[in-house]
């Protein structure tokens, strides 16, 4: 289905700043799958870090720049689903850039969904001997539907786990409170730290109860926001991306 077409990586800010192996475990795996992927130079951030804090207004030139950056290709490819959210759903709207606007719609998608919506990944071959918990992440639980909620009366999925199930020797954890938010939320781990930190101390403790060895999930703000409080109560959990299990697993 991608034979021939163009795939644009994007990559949020915050990867390139302090995660770039998630980056780069992203371009190996889609490259690793058959596909012909770009990195353009010129992304920046997608302005949702200023949207989440109320200065929408100030994005405009961030969305702008992105549709110009990105319009072109077939498919845009992020392993993250809060930046694919935000310009899916609550990126301005740009004047002049309606139908441009409204194309990026149908093309970006987070990498589990385009794993197994678009590129249709069913036979994963790989071992990775561990127990994993997925920590489900708002944005793209909620938001994209990456997975079904627990407050909706409605059968499971998680686009996660069907990738993940695939893996010989890995152990999908099942939790307790399967997709509770961590706290990290942006700006909300900084304007209401003490909840906020307490929120991820309750999702740990799901993980450690179940005796989960790493924590893995969509979205490296989220495992930022738990990798910390977990270093800094010196808490026995690894820590991956799932690009990066992903990665490992088909090399």
């Amino acid at each position: 289905m991608t034979q021939n077409k163009k795939i644009g990586l994007f990559i949020p800010c915050y990867v390139d700043q302090f995660y770039p192996n998630v980056a780069i475990a992203t371009l190996e795996l889609l490259e690793k799958l058959g596909c012909e992927v770009s990195y353009p130079l010129g992304q920046t951030c997608c302005g949702q870090p200023m949207a989440n804090a109320g200065y929408e207004r100030d994005t405009v030139g961030t969305t702008k720049h992105f549709v110009e950056i990105f319009g072109d290709y077939d498919y845009i490819v992020a392993p993250s689903g809060s930046c694919v959210l935000h310009i899916k759903d609550h990126a301005p709207a740009i004047a002049g850039m309606e139908k441009e606007q409204e194309s990026l719609h149908y093309k970006i998608f987070e990498l589990t969904e385009f794993l197994t919506d678009v590129l249709k990944v069913e036979n994963l071959k790989g071992s990775f001997p561990h127990k994993v918990g997925y920590h489900a992440s708002c944005h793209g639980q909620r938001g994209l539907r990456l997975g079904s909620s627990s407050e909706r009366n409605e059968p499971f999925f998680s686009k996660a786990k069907q990738l993940l199930d695939q893996i010989a020797g890995l152990e999908w954890v099942e939790l307790t409170r399967t997709d509770e938010c961590c706290g990290f939320g942006g700006t909300f781990a900084v304007t209401e730290e003490a909840l906020s930190v307490q929120m991820g101390k309750d999702r740990l403790q799901d993980h450690l109860t179940h005796g989960v060895e790493i924590l893995t999930g969509g979205d490296m703000s989220c495992i930022m926001h738990l990798e910390g409080i977990a270093k800094r109560n010196q808490q026995p959990l690894k820590f991956m991306h799932i690009a990066e299990i992903l990665n490992q697993v088909i090399s």
